[in-house]
C-alpha cells in the first residue's frame, strides 16, 4: 500500500502553488483537479480549478462578445455567477496582479474586451473562470494535514496553458516523479481494476 503521507506538513503553500487533489478525493467539486493558487494568507486562500472546462463559452455569458468563444472553466464552486482569468501576456492587459514569473491574474476586463472584439487575442494564452475555489483561515491548513492535498512548486506558464486540461493531474503527478508517478496510474474507482 502506498503512504499517503505528501509531507504536507513542511510546506508553505504559496501563490502560484499548484494544490493537486489526492487520487480518491470524494469531493465531486476537486475529483482529481488543480488549482492553481492565487492568495494564501492568515485571511484564507483562493485559487482555480485549471482542468475542468464547462460547455460554456464567453460569448454565453456576456453580451455584445460574439467573437469571446473561449471555454470558460469551472473555477470553484464558490460564487459561479462571477468570471475571472488568467493570462500570460502581460504586455497586453494592465493592472494584474503577478501570481509567479510570466502569469498573471486579472487585468483591466475593458482593455481585454477590446482586444477580443477586435480579434488581438489568443485564447490560447487565457484561461477563463466562473466562479473560485475558496477556503477560510485555517481549512486549507487542516486539509494539507489530512493529505486532501499534495503541493507542487514550479508550476510554469506552459504547464498551466499548454497542457490538455483532460491530463493535467496526471501529467503534474508525473512530473513529481517517485510515489506521485505511482499515484498518476490509479484508477479513479480502485474497485473496478
Amino acid at each position: 500500500m502506498l503512504d499517503f503521507n505528501y509531507n504536507n506538513k513542511e510546506v508553505k503553500v504559496e501563490r502560484g502553488d499548484l494544490l493537486i487533489s489526492e487520487p480518491f478525493l470524494p469531493d465531486p467539486n476537486f475529483s482529481r483537479t488543480v488549482v492553481l493558487m492565487c492568495e494564501h494568507g492568515s485571511a484564507g486562500s483562493f485559487g482555480f480549478v485549471l482542468n475542468k472546462p464547462s460547455l460554456i463559452k464567453g460569448s454565453d455569458v456576456l453580451e455584445d462578445a460574439e467573437a469571446f468563444d473561449a471555454t470558460l472553466y469551472v473555477g470553484g464552486p464558490v460564487q459561479q455567477d462571477t468570471l475571472h482569468f488568467i493570462h500570460r501576456r502581460t504586455e497586453l492587459i494592465d493592472g494584474g496582479e503577478e501570481i509567479s514569473k510570466g502569469l498573471q491574474w486579472g487585468g483591466n476586463f475593458e482593455q481585454l474586451m477590446q482586444h477580443v472584439k477586435t480579434g488581438g487575442l489568443d485564447f490560447d494564452d487565457f484561461k477563463f473562470f466562473i466562479g473560485y475555489s475558496g477556503w477560510e483561515e485555517g481549512q486549507l491548513e487542516e486539509e494539507l494535514q489530512q493529505n486532501t492535498w499534495i503541493v507542487y512548486k514550479g508550476a510554469t506558464p506552459e504547464d498551466i496553458f499548454d497542457t490538455d486540461p483532460d491530463v493535467l493531474w496526471k501529467e503534474i503527478l508525473q512530473k513529481m516523479g517517485g510515489k506521485y508517478k505511482v499515484i498518476s496510474n490509479y484508477p479513479t474507482d480502485p474497485r473496478l481494476n
